[in-house]
């Protein structure tokens, strides 16, 4: 960095002869120079971000979850199924009831409707 310092007071002593526009204009480009190589001497950034561990545990709770939540719907479908069935049962049974009591209550009577 001392190099470009250098360069930057020759220039400035060179541009001395000059008016005083082309002198600031003479240091502001050594200025821009001494600031691009500043900036081209950083290194880059290479860090990554710690990327996560992987958490077994954490994983193994939800897969064990998913399955008990599923085998509960399940369950839950099944049990609405049977009592569906067992309603379906129910009212064929009825229905069979009443047009049996029907006919008994016709003969009954002596067939008059």
């Amino acid at each position: 960095m001392s190099d470009s310092l250098a360069k930057a007071e020759a220039a400035v002593t060179e541009a001395q002869t000059n008016t005083a526009v082309v002198q600031l204009a003479l240091a502001a480009v050594e200025l821009a120079k001494v600031a691009a190589t500043a900036q081209a001497q950083q290194p880059a950034c290479h860090h990554q971000a710690p990327q996560p561990e992987f958490n077994a545990k954490k994983w193994l709770t939800i897969g064990s979850l998913a399955i008990i939540g599923g085998c509960v719907a399940c369950a839950l479908a099944l049990a609405f199924a049977l009592a569906a069935v067992g309603i379906a049962i129910g009212a064929t049974c009825a229905t069979a009831c009443l047009i049996v009591l029907r006919s008994m209550w016709r003969e009954y009577r002596g067939g008059r409707a």
